[in-house]
C-alpha cells in the first residue's frame, strides 16, 4: 500500500532542490562580487543595464522577476554608488526610467571575468548547462503563463 504521505517528503519535492541550488549558486556568487561591491540582485540588474543601457523600472522589474518593493531601494543603492540614474520619461511622467551611467559602464569590465568564474565553480558540462538553463527556463515559462492566467 503506498504511504499517502509520500509526496510530503522532501526528497521527493522539485521546489527544494531548485531553493537549494539557488541559494547556494548565490553564495558562490559573493566573494566575486565583493571585490566589485555589488549584491547578487544588484549584480543581475547591472546586467540588464549593460545588455539594454536605458529600461522603463516596469520593464526591468519583469525582467528580473521583482516587485517594485524589491526593486525600488535596490535602484536607490545603485544610483548612490554612481552606476544608474532614475529619471521621469519625457513622454510620460508616470514611468520612472533607469539609465546606465558612465561609471555604471566602467563597472562591466570590472564584471565581464565573473561568468567565467563562476563557470569553474558549477562542474557540469556545457550540454549540462545548457539543458538545465532551458528546463529552468521552461519551470519559469509555466509559472509566468499560471499567473498571467
Amino acid at each position: 500500500m503506498k504511504d499517502k504521505y509520500e509526496a510530503l517528503k522532501l526528497d521527493n519535492q522539485i521546489c527544494f532542490p531548485l531553493y537549494a541550488c539557488s541559494k547556494e549558486i548565490v553564495r558562490m556568487y559573493k566573494p566575486f562580487l565583493d571585490d566589485i561591491d555589488l549584491t547578487y540582485t544588484q549584480y543581475i540588474t547591472m546586467m540588464v543595464m549593460w545588455e539594454t543601457e536605458e529600461i522603463n523600472v516596469k520593464n526591468l522589474g519583469e525582467r528580473l522577476y521583482l516587485d517594485s518593493g524589491t526593486l525600488t531601494p535596490l535602484l536607490k543603492k545603485l544610483e548612490a554608488k554612481g552606476y544608474i540614474k532614475r529619471s521621469r520619461s519625457k513622454t510620460d511622467e508616470r514611468n520612472l526610467i533607469v539609465s546606465l551611467t558612465d561609471e555604471g559602464r566602467l563597472l562591466k569590465d570590472k564584471a565581464v571575468c565573473i561568468p567565467e568564474k563562476m563557470a569553474g565553480c558549477v562542474r557540469l558540462t556545457r550540454e549540462e548547462a545548457f539543458e538545465l538553463y532551458r528546463l529552468l527556463h521552461k519551470v519559469l515559462s509555466t509559472a509566468e503563463d499560471e499567473k498571467n492566467g
